[in-house]
């Protein structure tokens, strides 16, 4: 599919084409299997507090887990993706489990020889839909399987791992290249090697590949997310990714960035993980696990059934696609997240877009913004992804 404008009855079908792979990939797979949103940002700008009550999407969890850290009240986390819960909870039950060798094979390594004793340890601590889910999927931590890694399932997975085999293949110096980069020991060494290694990242496939709406969707990425990039971003989203990829991986250090290293080489490192898989971290997590629960449910039919004043909500960037699909949806959830806030709540958000529009303007007169600070803390996103950060405060 080229840059070209399409005549509009083309375009149309292109459009309706997207969308429709977009709901059926959303509505029958997991999606993510690592959160793709860093919590490091998060924890800062929210300030979280034994007071906190928090309410988020689930996405994969290891932001959830993050956040427990910080020793919250409680923290409710929402997906309408049976799946992505039941990611979370597996890796709920193993902390509670207390075992962190047991963890870290599961969901640092991404693959064991002993995937079904571990699950059978913990399945009978899981709800009945994720029991279902895992009961079926387990063997995805299999390392005589076909992908060796949990973390080329799903479909975000699957899209990585077509990436890297297309990347790579039969070009072992520019794989030995990239491992490199993740080993780096600093930005003047980071720079140096993807400088060597972008002329080869960015051939005319890879340009090609990038472009596809079947790929995006596997990603997770809506198409009115990608009209914004194509029509805000100078060289529409191919420069975007370009862009933003070289950004992250020359201007923010890589010694710790394992959003990139578990895509890139299936796995995580003890020193290179998310904090829910560090050892030091075990008894705290474990102490506080309790405080997470999982709903499978709408942000709005979660405030429906469960009122209350709830200090903090992140909504990472599903407000792009109901912005673009269902504005009405997208006013009730801010009538009920405003309705159970309180003067300070906390609301954070990103998008693929670079400001704050999807916001209906009258919602926004509520919100006290801080562009000052997200803009600066946007440019150490481990991640890099996002066209923007938002952080508001209810007044």
């Amino acid at each position: 599919m080229s840059d070209r404008k399409l005549d509009t009855p083309r375009r149309s079908l292109v459009k309706a084409t997207h969308d429709l792979v977009f709901k059926r990939v959303h509505n029958s797979q997991l999606i993510y299997n690592c959160a793709w949103e860093d919590p490091r940002i998060d924890r800062e700008l929210m300030k979280l507090d034994a007071a906190s009550r928090v309410v988020m999407i689930t996405s994969a969890g290891c932001n959830a887990l993050d956040y427990l850290l910080d020793s919250p009240a409680e923290v409710h986390a929402i997906d309408m993706n049976f799946r992505q819960n039941a990611v979370l909870e597996l890796k709920l039950a193993l902390i509670k489990k207390g075992d962190h060798a047991a963890l870290f094979e599961m969901f640092g390594k991404g693959s064991t020889e002993r995937f079904r004793e571990l699950y059978a340890g913990v399945r009978a601590d899981l709800k009945p839909e994720a029991q279902a889910f895992w009961d079926e999927k387990i063997t995805v931590f299999d390392p005589a399987s076909f992908k060796r890694s949990f973390y080329y399932h799903g479909t975000s997975g699957t899209a990585a791992w077509v990436m890297r085999k297309t990347l790579f293949a039969g070009r072992h110096a520019l794989a030995d290249m990239a491992l490199c980069l993740l080993e780096s020991e600093s930005l003047e060494e980071q720079r140096d090697i993807y400088r060597q290694i972008e002329p080869e990242v960015w051939g005319k496939f890879a340009r090609w590949l990038v472009r596809q709406p079947a790929l995006m969707a596997l990603l997770g990425v809506p198409r009115p997310q990608m009209q914004i990039i194509k029509t805000q971003y100078p060289g529409g989203l191919t420069s975007f990714v370009r862009d933003k990829l070289k950004r992250v991986l020359t201007e923010v250090p890589v010694e710790d960035n394992y959003f990139w290293r578990v895509y890139l080489t299936g796995s995580y490192t003890a020193d290179c993980a998310p904090n829910y898989l560090h050892e030091k971290n075990l008894p705290l997590l474990k102490a506080n696990a309790d405080h997470l629960h999982t709903h499978t449910m709408t942000v709005s039919d979660f405030l429906t059934r469960n009122p209350g004043v709830y200090s903090h909500y992140v909504l990472l960037d599903h407000q792009d696609w109901l912005a673009a699909h269902n504005p009405a949806a997208l006013r009730e959830e801010w009538e009920l997240i405003l309705a159970n806030s309180r003067p300070g709540t906390k609301v954070l958000m990103r998008s693929a877009g670079f400001d704050i529009d999807f916001v209906p303007e009258d919602i926004r007169a509520k919100l006290r913004f801080s562009p000052e600070v997200t803009e600066r803390m946007h440019l150490q996103d481990r991640v890099g992804t996002y066209g923007s950060l938002h952080f508001g405060e209810v007044l």
